[in-house]
């Protein structure tokens, strides 16, 4: 196949959207719409071969875009797509091959469909191929104009269409392969003379023809991986699109998923086989989880990694945490920054983990925060344990010790070590550090007052 560079336009704010943030950073199935067209083109090509227009709001779409190692060209002012496209010419390393042009805000075409378009642009032999589609009610689009050979002659906007060229149902995507040189060398030939006096890039389908160049046609057969956005509803609508494909995917795949019309999946997550996710859940982000892992109704996974066999029971939160295989969290737990639980370990109801290892087969089984602590095996933590970990200024570290018995409602101020085997008494509020095997105790010796309560009771 020849070389490949691909122009992605994203300069526009898309005033329908009625936002402050440039329309291609509206999110949709976990990414922003340009991401999504980004990562489409990097399945084709190298990063330094895409070219991402920016405009508005140039300096976040190209820090959302940083980490992926394509190119950046600003269009100042948006005077068309033609426009847009002429402010590549300069930076374009290679002039050779192909050039696909697509739009930052239609993120469902899909990377088949793109392997189709190059496969008949080196088939047809045409100097390019335009991207269409049939819809039942062709209105406010651009219509495909083809001559008898079934070429793409024009393209006709609704308004300066004819009567019988508005009943043409084929109506043009704008996404288009062209052969390098041609486009270089014609791109400059697209004029102003239309109503908005903009340079249009659907002008080169005639200049092309006019100078003995065919363009052919790729008709896409499902329109809704052409679909653009303009407004929240329609960013909605999208949104739906991506998240039932995916659910499908992974159903397809292996995966259990109740109730999935309730169920979110963002783009980047990876689910194993025979897991079974419940109704309501939502895995965003990264989050990688694998087989035979159970997720319960209404939790939320985000740049969660589970191994095989974990399970997260219902109306829990992991964010950024992992549980090792045959780990158990909740319902009703929440885990965040970095909480490590390891093969057998427990965490319950109502427990709080943060930047916290539990060791293999610890368990906290009811309402606990546990803060900045590592955990040792099969240490058990008793219902109301804090770890006090912040003294106003700085964070402080808690070390449990293997097997140690922490008693309900016991308050452990940070920095303190809890030896192994030790134990803690419930109600105690520890800050020096406990030895192996010892017991500590950190609260008054109970009063007793008889008859105080009545005497109370009778005063005048």
């Amino acid at each position: 196949m020849p070389s490949l560079t691909i122009l992605i336009l994203a300069a526009g704010l898309g005033t329908r959207m009625k936002s402050k943030q440039a329309k291609v950073l509206h999110r949709a199935g976990g990414k922003s719409l340009v991401e999504h067209v980004v990562d489409s083109a990097l399945e084709l090509t190298a990063p330094d071969h895409v070219c991402v227009v920016v405009g508005h709001q140039a300096e976040k779409v190209q820090e959302v875009l940083a980490s992926r190692g394509v190119r950046f060209v600003r269009q100042t002012e948006q005077q068309g797509t033609g426009h847009a496209v002429l402010c590549c010419e300069e930076s374009a390393t290679d002039k050779t091959g192909r050039v696909i042009v697509l739009y930052g805000d239609v993120p469902l075409l899909s990377v088949a469909t793109l392997r189709r378009l190059l496969e008949m642009h080196d088939k047809s032999g045409a100097a390019a191929v335009a991207i269409t589609t049939i819809v039942d009610d062709p209105y406010g689009y651009g219509r495909i104009v083809r001559n008898q050979a079934g070429d793409v002659t024009g393209i006709v906007e609704h308004k300066a269409a004819t009567d019988e060229q508005r009943r043409i149902r084929e109506i043009n995507a704008g996404i288009y392969s062209f052969d390098a040189p041609l486009l270089w060398r014609h791109l400059h030939d697209i004029g102003t003379a239309n109503p908005a006096g903009e340079y249009y890039l659907t002008d080169m389908v005639e200049i092309l023809n006019a100078n003995g160049h065919r363009v052919a046609p790729l008709v896409v057969e499902d329109p809704s991986e052409l679909l653009g956005i303009n407004t929240r509803v329609e960013l909605a609508l999208i949104d739906k699109i991506m998240r039932d494909r995916a659910v499908r995917e992974h159903m397809l795949a292996g995966v259990t998923i109740e109730r999935p019309e309730t169920v979110t999946i963002d783009a980047g997550v990876r689910i194993g086989q025979d897991t079974v996710i419940e109704p309501f859940a939502r895995l965003l982000g990264t989050t990688v989880i694998g087989g035979n892992c159970h997720v319960g109704a209404c939790s939320i996974l985000e740049n969660a990694r589970l191994d095989d066999g974990a399970t997260v029971l219902a109306f829990t939160m992991v964010a950024d945490s992992h549980l090792a295989t045959g780990a158990r969290v909740g319902p009703y737990s929440r885990l965040r920054m970095n909480a490590e639980i390891e093969s057998g370990a427990v965490i319950g109801n109502f427990v709080e983990l943060k930047k916290t290892r539990m060791g293999k087969g610890a368990k906290a089984q009811h309402l606990a925060y546990l803060g900045d602590s590592t955990i040792g095996a099969k240490a058990n933590i008793g219902a109301g344990t804090i770890t006090c970990n912040y003294d106003g200024r700085r964070k402080h570290e808690t070390h449990i010790g293997a097997g140690a018995f922490i008693g309900s409602n016991s308050t452990l101020v940070a920095p303190i070590e809890i030896g192994d085997g030790s134990y803690v008494g419930a109600g105690s509020v520890l800050t020096d550090a406990v030895p192996e095997d010892a017991l500590a105790l950190g609260r008054a010796r109970q009063t007793v007052k008889a008859g105080w309560a009545k005497a109370k009771r009778e005063e005048k």
